[in-house]
Parts: structure tokens; sequence; C-alpha cells
């Protein structure tokens, strides 16, 4: 409580996180400074203060996981999708999952959204060869596919859906995860409060919240003890993290 003089006013505490300190992941890395999804942009997002990275992977015709959002490839006036073109092909803005290691190194979490199930073999395996395997978060909708991932990976499994996807009850999805071994829950911001979060928490699942571009929308997050942002706007998430966690910054 606060004593103003005059009036009692409740303030609410801050809900505690699962971790340390919460993975702030650098949508398509630092999108609303640099052109998304590439080196350039991911780069910025941890000179920016990012512990983490976002993107979205494919994998070519012969078999490279490559970083990108839409999959697809304007060639004039025709798309292609990449699963159809060699890594040779593809424009130099694209990169692989190689390149972006060697241009970022592997101690940053990394978030990638699993589009092409035949992306996954090709992801683990870069990963691996970078050491990053740990810090590696592959995020699907289909909770099934999740669980047959889990006996051939040692990374991190989060489970992407929103709120209104859950129709067994969120207490039912939390025992799924913790039985399956997937490790996260990511929905956008406005599905997050502190009770679901403790909810979560209580079965030992961390908690991402997506879309938070905004201080406010950040600020309600890491009150309600997330273990996870993502924002395109890496400047105001660092600047609001830094808030909550002064010590780290």
């Amino acid at each position: 409580m606060v004593d103003d003089g005059a009036e009692w006013s409740i303030v609410a505490p801050r809900l505690p996180s699962l971790r340390p300190t919460p993975i702030t992941f650098a949508h398509r890395g630092a999108r609303a400074h640099a052109p998304e999804n590439t080196i350039e942009a991911f780069v910025l997002a941890a000179r920016l203060g990012s512990n983490g990275m976002e993107s979205d992977v494919w994998v070519t015709a012969d078999g490279v996981a490559v970083l990108d959002h839409d999959g697809v490839v304007k060639r004039s006036l025709r798309k292609r999708p990449i699963s159809e073109m060699r890594r040779a092909d593809l424009p130099s803005h694209i990169p692989s999952l190689d390149e972006y290691y060697d241009a970022v190194g592997p101690d940053f979490d990394l978030s990638l959204d699993l589009k092409d199930p035949a992306a996954f073999a090709p992801t683990v395996a870069a990963a691996r060869n970078a050491g990053g395997e740990s810090k590696l978060w592959l995020c699907h909708h289909d909770i099934a596919y999740l669980e047959t991932l889990r006996p051939s990976f040692d990374g991190h499994l989060v489970d992407s859906t929103r709120l209104r996807r859950i129709s067994e009850g969120v207490e039912r999805r939390a025992v799924r995860l913790q039985n399956s071994g997937i490790d996260a829950i990511n929905m956008r911001h406005p599905d997050w409060t502190g009770g679901l979060v403790t909810l979560f928490h209580r079965f030992g699942r961390q908690t991402f919240g997506w879309d938070a571009q905004h201080p406010r929308e950040l600020s309600n997050l890491f009150d309600a003890g997330i273990d996870g942002v993502f924002s395109d706007h890496v400047d105001r998430m660092i600047a609001t993290f830094s808030e909550f966690y002064p010590s780290v910054t």
C-alpha cells in the first residue's frame, strides 16, 4: 500500500518470472529499425541490447535452413516457394541459419517458427554445429506435431497458439504441455493475465507474449511475470525491460 497522506491505494506487486530475467526476442531481428530477417537486422538487435532473436525457418530444395517470413521469393511477376529453389538461387538478403550463427553467434536465445516440417532436421543440425541447440526454441501451433519432435531434440519446444483456440481449457493444456515435455506456451500479449501466467508456471511451463509493440503492453507482460516478450521495436523493449530489471542492463 502507498500512503499519500490522505488515502490508501493498493499497488499490485509484480509477479515473478520462472527465469532469472525474461528473454527479449527481437521479432525478425530489429524489424522496426532495419530490413526484417536480414543479418543487418539481427546484428543491430544484438547491438541494441536484445538477448534473444526471432524468425521463421524454411528449407531450400538442396536442404539448407534459411530465415524468411513468407517462404516465397518474387521473380518478376511470379512467386516461387523457397522449397523449390536452391540456396544459391535465393536473393542475397535471405540468410541461411549457418550465416546467422556466423554473424550473431550461439549465445542468444533464438526462437524459430517451423513453417516447413522439412526444415526441422537441417535447423537442428545447424544449431548443433554452431553450439546453439540449448538456446534454440522451436515453435509450432500443433501440439501433436511438437510431441513427435521431443525425442530427437534437446532444445526447447514452444506451443504457439491463442487463448480462444485452447478449447480444452488452460489447465488441461498446461498439464499436456508438462506431460509432453513442451517447454513453453506463446500467445499474443492481450491473451495474458497474471493469473494465466501463474497457472502455467505452476506446471513449470514458461510463458511468452508476442506482438508487444508499445511500452504499456510490454509493462503489462513484465508485471504479469512473463518469461519472454517479442517486439519489432527493440529500443522500446529494452527500455521497458531496463525499468523492471535495472541490474541486468
